[in-house]
């Protein structure tokens, strides 16, 4: 199968799986192996085309952005919970970097973090179910921002989701789930830049022309694709919660146990 085909295959992956908590890397490690695309320049295709679909989060937020971007509102409150939101698992990822990489981009970590993952999705919303009442940053906290960017360091892991670790995050410290989706999803983008960023950095010296063009045609489609995902995803969390994306989670990863293993 031809690589730029494959390219737009996980670059549709991404951008449905971005912000739905069923974890894209998990997703992208899992089809990438099926489909023989493996191997360094595969594992920086697969964290570079993020940047796609964290780019749709700007272009359905451009008045937030717009505003945390403007020199005066540096320091405003929004963004120091934004920063305190991402300080753990960037500083986290930055430290443990090459273990990650080294012992965690796998299939059979990621099927094992799907199963995880999903166990916790359940629990959390049998024991909070609708609770939470925070639900814009006028009211957010900085102990809440902080307690989803401790459960964001369970998305080093590949297969737990960042998605899911926040949205689960916000919703233990007390926030509605629509908007811990939003948080998360506001989240990501500095996270997401910084942390393609420095994969790029660390894997210069093995792209070239070719790879760098995977990664545009992955970037693009995920783009596309992650607008009507973010917008399909919310309505489907308002009414459905969690628990249809952590059963998917759980049987899916017992189907790819039982299929590798068996």
């Amino acid at each position: 199968m031809s690589e730029f085909f494959i390219a737009i295959i996980l670059g549709v992956l991404e951008g449905i799986t971005e912000f739905i908590p069923i974890s894209s890397t998990g997703h992208l490690i899992l089809v990438g192996d099926a489909l023989s695309f493996t191997g360094p320049i595969a594992d920086t295709f697969s964290v570079a085309i993020q940047l796609g679909a964290i780019l749709a989060v700007v272009v359905l937020y451009p008045d937030f952005f717009k505003k945390a971007l403007t020199p005066k509102h540096w320091l405003s409150r929004e963004n120091r919970l934004i920063l305190t939101a991402i300080a753990p698992a960037m500083v986290l990822g930055f430290l443990i970097y090459d273990l990650i990489k080294e012992h965690l981009f796998g299939p059979t970590t990621v099927m094992g973090a799907l199963f995880v993952g999903g166990l916790v999705m359940i629990l959390v919303e049998k024991r909070l179910g609708d609770t939470g009442n925070t639900t814009s940053f006028e009211t957010l906290t900085f102990k809440q921002a902080l307690t989803v960017g401790i459960c964001q360091c369970a998305a080093l892991w590949p297969g737990m989701s960042r998605s899911a670790s926040t949205i689960v995050g916000g919703l233990i410290s007390g926030m509605s789930h629509t908007f811990a989706a939003e948080f998360s999803f506001i989240i990501a983008v500095p996270v997401m830049v910084a942390a393609v960023g420095y994969d790029l950095l660390k894997s210069a010296a093995i792209l070239n022309a070719h790879s760098l063009m995977l990664i545009g045609v992955g970037f693009l489609v995920s783009f596309v694709v992650a607008v009507a995902s973010i917008l399909t995803f919310l309505k489907l969390l308002s009414r459905f919660k969690l628990i249809p994306f952590a059963l998917y989670r759980i049987v899916l990863s017992l189907i790819l146990m039982g299929i590798m293993f068996v």
